[in-house]
């Protein structure tokens, strides 16, 4: 897919690589410096990589030519030796000349955070949609990155004599391929863009709620998914194991069905190519009746990873960035219950007891989902009112409609109208219930 481009054509299956991940003192998001090298090397796994080694590097005034100080760079030169590493994984972003520079000091291809994401996003995307979503990214970041390519090559002079000027260099034709071919694409995913939302309409006059799985990567959203749908959907121990999102009707206590929603992982320091191009993707969010927001328990950074998922529902607008308000339930998992020790699970269940919207639970033994599924049915059913309702006899759509997803307490002989007979039906409906009822006269 990506002809042009070094990365995609050097990132190998089975390549040993050297991961570091430089602790810049004024850029620091929080997140533990270990936390980061064990997520950058998850990375690096789930493109297939072997780490042969991996090193957190403090630094304290960054290089503008190579990132690192001199003595560091050599450092990093003896390990690639010392370990037989082919490759080097910075895990951060780098500039076009540093990595350039990196890799004729290092002799060794490197590659930078945002370039292993595109990698794994490049191998994984399986819908047309995500494919044309990654190949477009993969061209935002590769357009900055001609200079590593093309800066010996220059097409032949234009003209004759002294009278031609320079003509076109290679590095120039290869940018406007690039940005005729990201044109391309862009016009193809804003007709995906238009038939997702054809398709979110079209569910809205449908009688189902959605309900929306979001979180950070790896933390067992696939998983859950699968528990609760029966589906077979990709589920593994890796990060970024599901991309294209995937959507299944499910049952629910006091709700015939519903439509569950399994969406990409959240990462920190998202590429912005790519939070750009899955925009769309993530766009199903905002138009789920209820957010499930996973949280992988065990692992030590849980928090930072919270702080990161709630940044890009912000982005989204389904929360309020100042007081993190929301129109619409959001209910906290806390997954992986079951790989807790249990000095850390009492304290937790303290903290969940204060809050109904927070559930314990193990996707993969079962541990809680029943109480999962309880409250994701008291969540869609609370707030109904009583509606009373005069159809016609004949209409036999809407009142099948009305039995099948609302509490009907009555349904009576409602006399003679204009059309014939009528029918009296009070029933119990949510607002949104009603929205779809009404919809359902278009």
């Amino acid at each position: 897919m990506f002809e042009n481009d070094e990365i995609a054509g050097e990132v190998t299956r089975g390549a040993r690589a050297l991961v570091v991940c430089p602790d810049i003192r004024r850029a620091r998001s929080g997140a533990d410096p270990e936390a980061r090298l064990e997520e950058a090397k998850g990375l690096a796994l789930a493109i297939g990589l072997v780490v042969a080694d991996a090193a957190i590097i403090p630094i304290r005034d960054i290089r503008p030519n190579t990132l690192f100080g001199e003595g560091q760079v050599q450092r990093i030169a003896t390990d690639c030796e010392l370990h037989e590493a082919d490759l080097v994984v910075v895990d951060g972003a780098l500039t076009a000349i540093q990595q350039r520079n990196l890799e004729e000091k290092l002799k060794r291809k490197v590659i930078d955070r945002t370039g292993l994401i595109l990698e794994i996003f490049g191998e994984r995307a399986a819908t047309a949609e995500g494919r044309l979503q990654v190949e477009l990214a993969h061209l935002d970041y590769q357009q900055s990155r001609l200079v590593r390519s093309w800066t010996h090559l220059e097409r032949q002079r234009g003209g004759f004599g002294f009278l031609g000027g320079p003509g076109e260099t290679q590095i120039e034709a290869d940018r406007r391929m690039i940005r005729d071919r990201m044109g391309k694409l862009r016009r193809e995913l804003e007709q995906v863009r238009k038939t997702r939302e054809l398709h979110r309409k079209r569910r809205g006059r449908a009688p189902w709620p959605v309900v929306a799985l979001v979180g950070y990567t790896n933390a067992g959203k696939s998983t859950l998914f699968n528990r609760l749908t029966g589906e077979g959907v990709m589920a593994e121990d890796m990060l970024f194991a599901t991309l294209d999102p995937t959507m299944r009707a499910i049952g629910l206590p006091g709700v015939e069905k519903a439509i569950l929603s399994d969406t990409v992982g959240f990462i920190s320091d998202l590429p912005t190519q790519l939070v750009a191009a899955f925009r769309a993707t993530l766009e199903e969010v905002t138009a789920a009746d209820i957010v499930l927001h996973v949280r992988d328990m065990a692992n030590p950074d849980s928090a930072a990873q919270k702080r990161h998922v709630l940044d890009v529902l912000t982005e989204l607008d389904v929360i309020d960035g100042e007081g993190g308000e929301s129109d619409m339930p959001i209910v906290e998992v806390w997954n992986k219950w079951d790989l807790i020790d249990e000095e850390r699970r009492i304290e937790l269940e303290g903290l969940a007891a204060s809050d109904e919207n927070i559930l314990p639970i193990s996707a993969m033994t079962g541990l809680g989902v029943d109480d999962l599924l309880a409250r994701l049915g008291q969540l869609l059913t609370e707030g109904a009112r009583l509606h009373e309702m005069v159809l016609p006899a004949s209409d036999g759509q809407r009142i099948a409609w009305l039995h099948a997803h609302g509490e009907v307490l009555e349904d009576a002989d409602g006399g003679e109208g204009e059309q014939g007979p009528l029918r009296t039906i009070r029933v119990r409906l949510t607002e949104k219930e009603r929205g779809r009822f009404e919809a359902l006269k278009d």
